[in-house]
Protein backbone atom coordinates (compact mmCIF):
# COMPACT_ATOMS: atom_id res chain seq x y z
CA UNK A 1 0.00 0.00 0.00
CA UNK A 2 1.58 3.23 -1.18
CA UNK A 3 -0.15 5.16 1.58
CA UNK A 4 1.78 3.14 4.14
CA UNK A 5 4.96 5.13 3.36
CA UNK A 6 3.35 8.50 4.09
CA UNK A 7 5.07 10.58 6.74
CA UNK A 8 2.69 10.59 9.71
CA UNK A 9 4.13 13.63 11.44
CA UNK A 10 1.32 16.15 11.86
CA UNK A 11 0.48 19.25 13.83
CA UNK A 12 -1.57 17.08 16.20
CA UNK A 13 1.39 14.81 16.92
CA UNK A 14 3.70 17.77 17.47
CA UNK A 15 1.13 19.12 19.92
CA UNK A 16 1.15 15.77 21.71
CA UNK A 17 4.94 15.98 22.03
CA UNK A 18 4.50 19.27 23.84
CA UNK A 19 1.45 18.32 25.91
CA UNK A 20 2.32 14.77 26.95
CA UNK A 21 5.82 13.66 25.96
CA UNK A 22 5.40 10.36 27.83
CA UNK A 23 2.52 9.24 25.61
CA UNK A 24 4.26 10.72 22.56
CA UNK A 25 7.20 8.43 23.29
CA UNK A 26 4.84 5.45 23.53
CA UNK A 27 3.47 6.22 20.06
CA UNK A 28 6.98 6.72 18.73
CA UNK A 29 8.23 3.45 20.22
CA UNK A 30 5.25 1.49 18.94
CA UNK A 31 5.68 2.93 15.45
CA UNK A 32 9.30 1.82 15.51
CA UNK A 33 8.33 -1.64 16.80
CA UNK A 34 5.84 -2.10 13.99
CA UNK A 35 8.41 -0.95 11.43
CA UNK A 36 11.33 -3.14 12.42
CA UNK A 37 9.56 -6.38 13.38
CA UNK A 38 7.54 -9.09 11.69
CA UNK A 39 3.90 -9.03 12.81
CA UNK A 40 2.61 -12.59 12.50
CA UNK A 41 -0.33 -12.49 14.90
CA UNK A 42 -3.24 -13.69 12.77
CA UNK A 43 -5.71 -11.17 14.19
CA UNK A 44 -3.54 -8.10 13.60
CA UNK A 45 -2.98 -5.93 10.55
CA UNK A 46 -1.91 -2.44 9.50
CA UNK A 47 -4.49 0.13 8.46
CA UNK A 48 -3.98 2.75 5.77
CA UNK A 49 -3.12 6.35 6.50
CA UNK A 50 -6.66 7.27 5.45
CA UNK A 51 -8.15 4.98 8.11
CA UNK A 52 -5.76 6.43 10.71
CA UNK A 53 -6.78 9.95 9.73
CA UNK A 54 -10.48 9.21 10.11
CA UNK A 55 -9.98 7.38 13.41
CA UNK A 56 -8.01 10.31 14.83
CA UNK A 57 -10.41 12.98 13.59
CA UNK A 58 -12.66 15.59 15.20
CA UNK A 59 -15.53 13.09 15.02
CA UNK A 60 -14.23 11.78 18.34
CA UNK A 61 -15.87 14.88 19.88
CA UNK A 62 -19.42 13.99 18.84
CA UNK A 63 -22.00 12.13 20.89
CA UNK A 64 -24.63 10.46 18.71
CA UNK A 65 -26.75 8.00 20.65
CA UNK A 66 -29.32 6.40 18.40
CA UNK A 67 -29.19 5.89 14.64
CA UNK A 68 -29.01 8.21 11.61
CA UNK A 69 -31.99 10.60 11.58
CA UNK A 70 -33.10 9.13 14.95
CA UNK A 71 -30.60 10.60 17.43
CA UNK A 72 -30.98 11.64 21.04
CA UNK A 73 -28.61 14.57 20.48
CA UNK A 74 -28.60 17.56 18.19
CA UNK A 75 -25.80 18.48 15.82
CA UNK A 76 -25.61 15.02 14.22
CA UNK A 77 -26.18 16.08 10.61
CA UNK A 78 -22.59 15.34 9.59
CA UNK A 79 -22.01 12.18 11.59
CA UNK A 80 -25.29 10.89 10.17
CA UNK A 81 -23.69 11.08 6.73
CA UNK A 82 -20.63 9.15 7.92
CA UNK A 83 -22.67 6.38 9.53
CA UNK A 84 -25.05 6.15 6.58
CA UNK A 85 -22.08 5.76 4.22
CA UNK A 86 -20.60 3.05 6.44
CA UNK A 87 -23.93 1.19 6.47
CA UNK A 88 -24.40 1.43 2.70
CA UNK A 89 -20.83 0.34 2.01
CA UNK A 90 -20.96 -2.59 4.43
CA UNK A 91 -24.21 -3.86 2.89
CA UNK A 92 -22.81 -3.57 -0.64
CA UNK A 93 -19.44 -5.10 0.26
CA UNK A 94 -20.92 -8.24 1.79
CA UNK A 95 -24.27 -8.44 0.01
CA UNK A 96 -26.22 -7.98 3.24
CA UNK A 97 -29.79 -6.78 3.62
CA UNK A 98 -29.03 -4.87 6.83
CA UNK A 99 -25.89 -3.64 8.59
CA UNK A 100 -25.24 -2.17 12.02
CA UNK A 101 -21.83 -0.49 12.15
CA UNK A 102 -21.95 0.61 15.81
CA UNK A 103 -20.42 -2.34 17.73
CA UNK A 104 -17.29 -1.27 19.57
CA UNK A 105 -15.84 -4.78 19.17
CA UNK A 106 -16.53 -8.23 17.80
CA UNK A 107 -17.51 -9.39 21.29
CA UNK A 108 -20.24 -6.76 21.49
CA UNK A 109 -21.39 -7.64 17.98
CA UNK A 110 -21.79 -11.22 19.18
CA UNK A 111 -23.59 -10.07 22.31
CA UNK A 112 -26.07 -8.14 20.18
CA UNK A 113 -26.67 -11.21 18.02
CA UNK A 114 -27.37 -13.35 21.07
CA UNK A 115 -29.67 -10.71 22.58
CA UNK A 116 -31.56 -10.37 19.29
CA UNK A 117 -32.29 -14.09 19.01
CA UNK A 118 -32.19 -15.62 22.49
CA UNK A 119 -33.47 -15.42 26.04
CA UNK A 120 -31.22 -16.12 29.05
CA UNK A 121 -31.04 -19.86 29.61
CA UNK A 122 -31.50 -20.79 25.96
CA UNK A 123 -29.25 -23.47 24.49
CA UNK A 124 -26.36 -22.58 22.18
CA UNK A 125 -24.21 -25.00 20.21
CA UNK A 126 -20.80 -23.33 19.85
CA UNK A 127 -17.25 -24.25 18.90
CA UNK A 128 -15.06 -25.12 21.87
CA UNK A 129 -12.36 -22.50 22.54
CA UNK A 130 -9.88 -25.32 23.06
CA UNK A 131 -10.57 -26.51 19.51
CA UNK A 132 -10.26 -23.10 17.86
CA UNK A 133 -13.46 -21.30 18.84
CA UNK A 134 -13.77 -17.95 20.59
CA UNK A 135 -14.46 -16.80 24.15
CA UNK A 136 -17.86 -15.43 23.10
CA UNK A 137 -18.92 -18.78 21.67
CA UNK A 138 -19.62 -20.18 25.10
CA UNK A 139 -16.62 -20.07 27.40
CA UNK A 140 -17.82 -20.34 31.02
CA UNK A 141 -15.95 -17.18 32.07
CA UNK A 142 -17.56 -15.15 29.28
CA UNK A 143 -21.06 -13.65 29.24
CA UNK A 144 -22.04 -16.25 26.64
CA UNK A 145 -21.25 -19.11 28.98
CA UNK A 146 -22.88 -17.38 31.94
CA UNK A 147 -26.16 -16.42 30.28
CA UNK A 148 -26.81 -19.45 28.08
CA UNK A 149 -26.64 -23.22 28.25
CA UNK A 150 -23.65 -24.06 26.08
CA UNK A 151 -23.14 -27.32 24.23
CA UNK A 152 -19.61 -27.32 22.74
CA UNK A 153 -18.53 -28.96 19.51
CA UNK A 154 -15.04 -29.38 18.12
CA UNK A 155 -12.74 -31.12 15.69
CA UNK A 156 -12.00 -34.77 15.06
CA UNK A 157 -8.88 -36.15 16.69
CA UNK A 158 -7.64 -37.89 13.55
CA UNK A 159 -7.59 -34.96 11.11
CA UNK A 160 -8.28 -31.95 13.40
CA UNK A 161 -11.12 -30.71 11.21
CA UNK A 162 -14.63 -29.78 12.34
CA UNK A 163 -16.66 -32.88 13.15
CA UNK A 164 -19.89 -32.16 11.28
CA UNK A 165 -21.34 -35.56 12.16
CA UNK A 166 -20.90 -34.73 15.84
CA UNK A 167 -22.57 -31.33 15.32
CA UNK A 168 -25.50 -33.12 13.73
CA UNK A 169 -25.78 -35.56 16.63
CA UNK A 170 -25.42 -32.86 19.30
CA UNK A 171 -27.99 -30.67 17.58
CA UNK A 172 -30.58 -33.43 17.42
CA UNK A 173 -29.85 -34.45 21.01
CA UNK A 174 -29.93 -30.98 22.60
CA UNK A 175 -32.22 -29.10 20.17
CA UNK A 176 -30.33 -25.79 20.53
CA UNK A 177 -32.03 -22.46 19.98
CA UNK A 178 -28.93 -21.22 18.18
CA UNK A 179 -25.84 -22.65 16.50
CA UNK A 180 -22.79 -20.35 16.62
CA UNK A 181 -20.34 -20.85 13.76
CA UNK A 182 -16.87 -19.37 13.39
CA UNK A 183 -13.43 -19.64 14.93
CA UNK A 184 -10.37 -17.75 16.06
CA UNK A 185 -7.83 -20.49 15.43
CA UNK A 186 -9.18 -22.80 12.73
CA UNK A 187 -7.16 -22.89 9.49
CA UNK A 188 -9.75 -24.54 7.25
CA UNK A 189 -12.84 -23.45 5.33
CA UNK A 190 -16.03 -24.03 7.30
CA UNK A 191 -18.94 -25.68 5.53
CA UNK A 192 -21.60 -23.07 6.32
CA UNK A 193 -24.19 -24.72 4.08
CA UNK A 194 -23.92 -28.03 5.91
CA UNK A 195 -24.39 -26.41 9.32
CA UNK A 196 -27.35 -24.41 7.99
CA UNK A 197 -28.97 -27.69 6.98
CA UNK A 198 -28.44 -29.04 10.50
CA UNK A 199 -29.88 -25.86 12.02
CA UNK A 200 -32.97 -26.13 9.81
CA UNK A 201 -33.54 -29.73 10.88
CA UNK A 202 -33.65 -28.80 14.57
CA UNK A 203 -35.27 -25.38 14.22
CA UNK A 204 -32.22 -23.43 15.36
CA UNK A 205 -31.07 -19.97 14.32
CA UNK A 206 -27.59 -19.75 12.81
CA UNK A 207 -25.11 -17.00 13.66
CA UNK A 208 -21.70 -16.88 11.99
CA UNK A 209 -18.80 -15.00 13.53
CA UNK A 210 -16.55 -14.34 10.54
CA UNK A 211 -14.17 -11.97 12.33
CA UNK A 212 -11.03 -13.69 11.09
CA UNK A 213 -12.08 -14.28 7.50
CA UNK A 214 -14.12 -11.12 6.80
CA UNK A 215 -11.49 -9.64 4.51
CA UNK A 216 -11.15 -12.91 2.62
CA UNK A 217 -14.94 -13.01 2.20
CA UNK A 218 -15.05 -9.37 1.06
CA UNK A 219 -12.30 -10.11 -1.45
CA UNK A 220 -14.19 -13.09 -2.84
CA UNK A 221 -11.44 -15.59 -2.02
CA UNK A 222 -13.38 -17.45 0.69
CA UNK A 223 -16.98 -18.75 0.78
CA UNK A 224 -19.40 -16.27 2.31
CA UNK A 225 -21.52 -17.24 5.32
CA UNK A 226 -24.13 -14.57 4.46
CA UNK A 227 -26.44 -16.78 2.35
CA UNK A 228 -26.60 -19.41 5.10
CA UNK A 229 -26.80 -17.30 8.29
CA UNK A 230 -29.54 -15.43 10.10
CA UNK A 231 -26.94 -13.03 11.49
CA UNK A 232 -23.27 -12.57 10.67
CA UNK A 233 -20.91 -10.76 13.03
CA UNK A 234 -17.36 -9.62 12.46
CA UNK A 235 -14.61 -7.34 13.55
CA UNK A 236 -13.45 -4.67 11.14
CA UNK A 237 -9.73 -5.15 11.68
CA UNK A 238 -7.90 -8.45 11.06
CA UNK A 239 -8.09 -9.42 7.38
CA UNK A 240 -10.54 -6.58 6.62
CA UNK A 241 -7.73 -4.12 7.41
CA UNK A 242 -9.88 -1.48 9.08
CA UNK A 243 -10.02 0.11 12.54
CA UNK A 244 -10.57 -1.94 15.67
CA UNK A 245 -14.32 -2.38 15.95
CA UNK A 246 -17.28 -4.61 15.16
CA UNK A 247 -20.06 -5.04 12.60
CA UNK A 248 -23.36 -6.93 12.48
CA UNK A 249 -24.92 -8.05 9.19
CA UNK A 250 -28.32 -9.68 8.99
CA UNK A 251 -31.49 -10.27 7.05
CA UNK A 252 -34.18 -7.62 7.15
CA UNK A 253 -36.43 -9.72 9.38
CA UNK A 254 -33.83 -9.46 12.16
CA UNK A 255 -32.89 -5.80 11.57
CA UNK A 256 -35.08 -4.24 14.29
CA UNK A 257 -34.09 -6.85 16.87
CA UNK A 258 -30.38 -6.40 16.10
CA UNK A 259 -30.52 -2.61 16.24
CA UNK A 260 -32.48 -2.66 19.52
CA UNK A 261 -30.09 -5.22 21.01
CA UNK A 262 -27.09 -3.08 20.08
CA UNK A 263 -28.58 0.21 21.25
CA UNK A 264 -29.84 0.57 23.90
CA UNK A 265 -29.33 -3.10 24.79
CA UNK A 266 -25.55 -3.44 24.69
CA UNK A 267 -24.05 -0.01 24.10
CA UNK A 268 -24.65 3.69 24.59
CA UNK A 269 -23.10 6.29 22.32
CA UNK A 270 -21.36 5.03 19.19
CA UNK A 271 -17.74 5.92 18.42
CA UNK A 272 -18.28 8.16 15.40
CA UNK A 273 -14.58 8.54 14.59
CA UNK A 274 -14.25 4.75 14.42
CA UNK A 275 -17.44 4.44 12.35
CA UNK A 276 -15.99 6.94 9.87
CA UNK A 277 -12.81 4.87 9.74
CA UNK A 278 -14.93 1.76 9.12
CA UNK A 279 -16.56 3.55 6.17
CA UNK A 280 -13.08 4.24 4.76
CA UNK A 281 -11.99 0.63 5.09
CA UNK A 282 -15.19 -0.62 3.43
CA UNK A 283 -14.46 1.74 0.54
CA UNK A 284 -10.87 0.48 0.31
CA UNK A 285 -12.15 -3.10 0.24
CA UNK A 286 -14.04 -2.42 -3.00
CA UNK A 287 -10.84 -1.67 -4.91
CA UNK A 288 -9.27 -4.28 -7.25
CA UNK A 289 -6.02 -4.12 -5.26
CA UNK A 290 -7.89 -5.45 -2.22
CA UNK A 291 -8.76 -8.66 -4.08
CA UNK A 292 -5.11 -9.06 -5.06
CA UNK A 293 -4.14 -8.51 -1.45
CA UNK A 294 -6.50 -11.20 -0.15
CA UNK A 295 -5.32 -13.67 -2.76
CA UNK A 296 -1.72 -13.01 -1.77
CA UNK A 297 -2.57 -13.36 1.93
CA UNK A 298 -3.76 -16.93 1.32
CA UNK A 299 -0.82 -17.72 -0.98
CA UNK A 300 1.55 -16.46 1.69
CA UNK A 301 -0.11 -18.55 4.40
CA UNK A 302 0.12 -21.68 2.27
CA UNK A 303 3.73 -21.01 1.37
CA UNK A 304 4.74 -20.22 4.95
CA UNK A 305 2.98 -23.35 6.17
CA UNK A 306 4.67 -25.54 3.59
CA UNK A 307 8.07 -24.08 4.43
CA UNK A 308 7.53 -24.73 8.13
CA UNK A 309 6.51 -28.31 7.36
CA UNK A 310 9.70 -28.72 5.32
CA UNK A 311 11.58 -27.49 8.39
CA UNK A 312 10.01 -30.28 10.44
CA UNK A 313 7.07 -28.60 12.13
CA UNK A 314 3.66 -30.22 12.39
CA UNK A 315 0.73 -28.05 11.32
CA UNK A 316 -2.65 -28.62 12.93
CA UNK A 317 -4.98 -30.14 10.30
CA UNK A 318 -1.99 -30.53 7.98
CA UNK A 319 -2.07 -27.02 6.50
CA UNK A 320 -4.33 -24.06 5.83
CA UNK A 321 -7.08 -22.81 3.55
CA UNK A 322 -7.07 -19.25 4.85
CA UNK A 323 -4.78 -16.64 6.42
CA UNK A 324 -3.64 -18.53 9.51
CA UNK A 325 -1.52 -21.48 10.52
CA UNK A 326 -1.64 -23.32 13.82
CA UNK A 327 1.78 -24.82 14.52
CA UNK A 328 2.28 -27.66 17.00
CA UNK A 329 5.59 -26.73 18.64
CA UNK A 330 5.19 -29.13 21.55
CA UNK A 331 5.90 -31.96 19.14
CA UNK A 332 9.36 -30.36 18.88
CA UNK A 333 9.78 -30.37 22.65
CA UNK A 334 8.92 -26.73 23.45
CA UNK A 335 5.74 -25.03 24.58
CA UNK A 336 3.87 -22.25 22.86
CA UNK A 337 4.82 -19.97 25.74
CA UNK A 338 8.52 -20.63 25.18
CA UNK A 339 8.17 -20.26 21.41
CA UNK A 340 6.32 -16.94 21.68
CA UNK A 341 8.99 -15.47 23.96
CA UNK A 342 11.93 -16.73 21.89
CA UNK A 343 10.49 -15.45 18.63
CA UNK A 344 9.61 -12.13 20.24
CA UNK A 345 13.24 -11.62 21.22
CA UNK A 346 14.12 -12.20 17.58
CA UNK A 347 11.68 -9.54 16.37
CA UNK A 348 8.96 -11.97 15.30
CA UNK A 349 5.60 -11.48 17.01
CA UNK A 350 3.31 -14.51 17.32
CA UNK A 351 0.93 -15.71 20.02
CA UNK A 352 0.94 -18.94 21.96
CA UNK A 353 -2.22 -20.91 21.25
CA UNK A 354 -3.84 -24.12 22.38
CA UNK A 355 -4.08 -26.91 19.83
CA UNK A 356 -6.92 -29.44 19.75
CA UNK A 357 -6.70 -31.98 22.59
CA UNK A 358 -3.89 -29.93 24.14
CA UNK A 359 -2.19 -31.48 27.16
CA UNK A 360 -0.82 -28.12 28.33
CA UNK A 361 -2.84 -25.36 30.06
CA UNK A 362 -3.90 -22.39 27.89
CA UNK A 363 -1.31 -19.96 29.26
CA UNK A 364 1.42 -22.47 28.39
CA UNK A 365 -0.12 -24.08 25.29
CA UNK A 366 1.36 -26.51 22.81
CA UNK A 367 1.08 -24.33 19.74
CA UNK A 368 1.61 -20.94 18.20
CA UNK A 369 -0.84 -19.19 15.91
CA UNK A 370 0.69 -17.50 12.87
CA UNK A 371 -1.05 -15.32 10.29
CA UNK A 372 -0.01 -13.53 7.11
CA UNK A 373 -2.34 -10.47 6.85
CA UNK A 374 0.12 -7.94 8.27
CA UNK A 375 3.22 -9.06 6.37
CA UNK A 376 1.15 -9.21 3.18
CA UNK A 377 0.01 -5.62 3.78
CA UNK A 378 3.69 -4.67 3.83
CA UNK A 379 4.08 -6.16 0.35
CA UNK A 380 5.81 -9.41 1.22
CA UNK A 381 5.21 -12.46 -0.96
CA UNK A 382 6.31 -16.09 -1.31
CA UNK A 383 10.11 -15.53 -1.25
CA UNK A 384 9.76 -13.63 2.02
CA UNK A 385 7.65 -16.44 3.47
CA UNK A 386 10.53 -18.84 2.87
CA UNK A 387 12.85 -16.45 4.72
CA UNK A 388 10.42 -16.04 7.61
CA UNK A 389 10.06 -19.82 7.94
CA UNK A 390 13.84 -20.13 8.11
CA UNK A 391 14.00 -17.47 10.83
CA UNK A 392 11.35 -19.29 12.87
CA UNK A 393 13.07 -22.65 12.44
CA UNK A 394 16.46 -21.30 13.50
CA UNK A 395 15.12 -19.59 16.61
CA UNK A 396 12.98 -22.51 17.76
CA UNK A 397 15.79 -25.00 17.21
CA UNK A 398 17.61 -23.22 20.06
CA UNK A 399 15.03 -21.08 21.86
CA UNK A 400 17.37 -20.24 24.74
CA UNK A 401 20.30 -19.18 22.55
CA UNK A 402 20.57 -15.40 22.84
CA UNK A 403 23.21 -15.19 20.11
CA UNK A 404 20.90 -16.81 17.55
CA UNK A 405 18.06 -14.51 18.61
CA UNK A 406 20.28 -11.47 18.08
CA UNK A 407 21.44 -12.64 14.66
CA UNK A 408 17.90 -13.38 13.50
CA UNK A 409 16.64 -10.07 14.88
CA UNK A 410 19.21 -8.26 12.74
CA UNK A 411 18.14 -10.22 9.67
CA UNK A 412 14.47 -9.49 10.42
CA UNK A 413 15.23 -5.77 10.62
CA UNK A 414 17.05 -5.85 7.28
CA UNK A 415 14.08 -7.60 5.69
CA UNK A 416 11.63 -5.10 7.15
CA UNK A 417 13.67 -2.17 5.82
CA UNK A 418 12.85 -3.41 2.32
CA UNK A 419 9.13 -3.18 3.09
CA UNK A 420 8.73 0.10 5.01
CA UNK A 421 5.57 0.71 6.94
CA UNK A 422 4.82 3.96 8.80
CA UNK A 423 7.58 6.50 9.23
CA UNK A 424 8.69 7.06 12.80
CA UNK A 425 7.40 10.09 14.61
CA UNK A 426 10.80 11.78 14.52
CA UNK A 427 11.11 11.71 10.69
Amino acid sequence: MAAMTDNLVSTLQQTLNETDPDIARVLDSETVRQNIGLELIASENFVSSAVLEAAGSVLTNKYAEGYPSRRYYGGCEHVDVAESLAIQRARALFGAEHANVQPHSGAQANMAAYFALLKPGDTVLGMDLAHGGHLTHGHPLNFSGQLYKIVPYGVRRDDERIDYEAIDQLAHEHRPNLIMVGASAYPRVINFERIRHIANEVGASLVTDMAHIAGLVAGGVHPSPLPHSDIVTTTTHKTLRGPRGGLVLCRNNHAKAVDKALFPGVQGGPLMHVIAAKAVCFQEATQPAFVDYQQQTIKNACRLGSALQDAGFRLVSGGTDNHLILVDVFSRGITGQVAEKALGLAGITVNKNAIPFDENPPMVASGIRIGTPAVTTRGMAEPEMDLIASYIARVLASPDDEQISNIVRSEVQLLCQKFPLYQTLQD
